[in-house]
């Protein structure tokens, strides 16, 4: 029989984890304490004097190097968030907000040219850059970069930086199981760079690279890359990670690469970002980082969440048990429909469960008398067939099995969702332990509303059209009715 029918907790598995599923979106910046947006500060066409120092060394840089001019709709603001992109005039929807030519990209082709090119040729992507940007910001006034270096913080607050106490805040949460799991691969994986590259080429890497050093560029890639560029898969673009996220942008089309000039005589692929809101002089400037990231990708990545619902979110691991007497029939009719052994289904807060959820629970419950389905005669069939209810016996234990896994689940939490309500409304948390007391009753009000799904399907049982019944009714054997259709010679 199916894993369906053990325990509930084997579908409520730690949901798979891609660490680098960062090369997504873009970055969050440099965050401070919130204060409120001074207009006077940012209508002029100099840097508020109240920004650090280093970000108007970042600035001047930016300036002598003609990245930035007095044309330039946009200069670095204290927001609310921390730190920001304020326009220092009116910016109608769509015009052009920045440019940053390609010479000062942080890439793979950055890492190919670079000193240390050929030894990170065989490496992974994300690793190559990771060793680039530690070794670039050793090199500290040597580096092409260094004012950049210089505004980049120390940590950001995603869950990879939090420390034991503060991680026990989220304990029960699919997000710890992921956040440990990150922490795990890039630990593994710096052990085995340091072996192997590293430590053989001192001559590129004399200073000492700790683990701390690792898991610092590591962060500031996961927050700070691009990759919806032509061509790009992983881009870090100085002056352009100051703009923040806002909830308010619902498309992600703002980012582009184009052909342009980069300098009195030269042309080269500038990385252009357009405004996707008009905006007044001194409104920040916001993009959309990413659209489908729930509130626990958001914190992993970026150090923040969103304080709606909308983004919570719940992943379902379903999977086909080894020991199950079908296991090679259904594993056929999984990889034939795009699943597999094991598949991942994300539940999001306020909207319904995937169709193929629901089919793929269906196939891994059959068994007993619906075990006929699972025979090569309806191979092309039998997943249309699952897409309706099979019988009441094979509906009746994926609710009651998907119920007591939310039921378990729901138990490992130490708080209710009222504690942390009440925790919410009262105020007065600290960034990460609004974070954690928002992603915990995000996944909880998930498992909930998945429950209560279910719980209503429960109370349909009786009254559910089953296979058998659509197949006599198909073969003009029952009535619309019900009725048994007896016919004579």
């Amino acid at each position: 029989m199916a894993s369906l029918s053990t325990t509930p907790s084997s579908i409520l598995k730690t949901p798979k984890i891609n660490p680098i599923s960062f090369l997504k979106s873009k970055p969050s910046f440099l965050h401070f304490k919130k204060r409120s947006l001074s207009l006077n500060s940012v209508l002029s066409t100099e840097t508020d004097s109240k920004i650090p120092q280093t970000v108007q060394r970042f600035w001047q840089w930016l300036k002598d190097e003609g990245v930035v001019s007095a044309k330039t709709p946009v200069k670095p603001g204290i927001v609310p968030e921390g730190l920001g992109l304020v326009a220092v005039r009116d910016i109608s929807r769509n015009d052009v907000v920045l440019e940053v030519p390609k010479k000062f990209w942080i890439n793979p082709d950055a890492v190919a040219t670079s000193e240390i090119g050929s030894i990170c040729s065989e490496l992974k992507p994300w690793i190559s850059v990771t060793l680039f940007l530690l070794r670039e910001r050793f090199k500290g006034e040597e580096s092409k970069w260094k004012y950049y270096f210089d505004v980049l913080p120390e940590s950001t607050n995603s869950t990879i930086y939090w420390s034991e106490e503060e991680l026990r805040e989220i304990e029960g949460t699919q997000l710890l199981s992921t956040t440990l799991g990150v922490k795990e691969y890039v630990q593994n994986e710096f052990l085995k760079v340091e072996e192997e590259v590293i430590l053989p080429n001192k001559q590129f890497f004399p200073f000492p690279l700790t683990m701390d050093d690792f898991f610092w560029a590591f962060g500031m890639l996961r927050s700070r890359a691009f990759s919806r560029l032509r061509n790009q898969n992983l881009v870090i673009i100085p002056f352009a990670d100051l703009i923040n996220h806002s909830s308010k942008v619902t498309t992600e089309d703002h980012a582009h690469e184009v052909r342009g000039a980069a300098g009195l005589f030269s042309w080269d692929f500038l990385f252009q970002l357009r405004s996707p809101l008009s905006l007044k002089a001194g409104e920040q400037v916001f993009i959309q980082y990413d659209l489908n990231k729930s509130n626990a990708d958001m914190a992993l990545d970026y150090g923040f969440i969103e304080p709606g619902l909308e983004r919570n979110a719940f992943t379902l691991t379903l999977e086909i048990s080894e020991s199950d007497e079908f296991f090679a029939e259904k594993l056929d009719i999984a990889e034939l429909n795009g699943s597999g052994v094991t598949t991942y289904f994300d539940i999001k807060h306020g909207q319904i469960l995937p169709r193929a959820m629901l089919q793929y629970l269906r196939l891994v419950a059959l068994g007993g008398t619906d075990a006929f389905l699972l025979e090569s005669i309806f191979s092309n069939k039998i997943w249309e067939f699952l897409e309706l209810p099979v019988s009441r016996a094979n509906e009746e234990l994926i609710c009651r099995v998907v119920r007591d896994a939310c039921k378990s689940a729901l138990s490992a939490y130490p708080t209710t969702i009222e504690e942390d309500e009440k925790l919410i409304e009262e105020g007065n948390l600290s960034a990460r332990l609004e974070m954690a007391v928002g992603i915990r009753r995000g996944e909880k009000k998930v498992l909930q509303q998945i429950d209560g799904i279910f719980k209503d399907r429960e109370a349909e049982l009786d009254f559910l059209e089953y296979y058998q019944e659509r197949r006599l009714k198909d073969l003009g054997l029952v009535g619309e009715q019900g009725e048994i259709i007896f016919w004579e010679q």
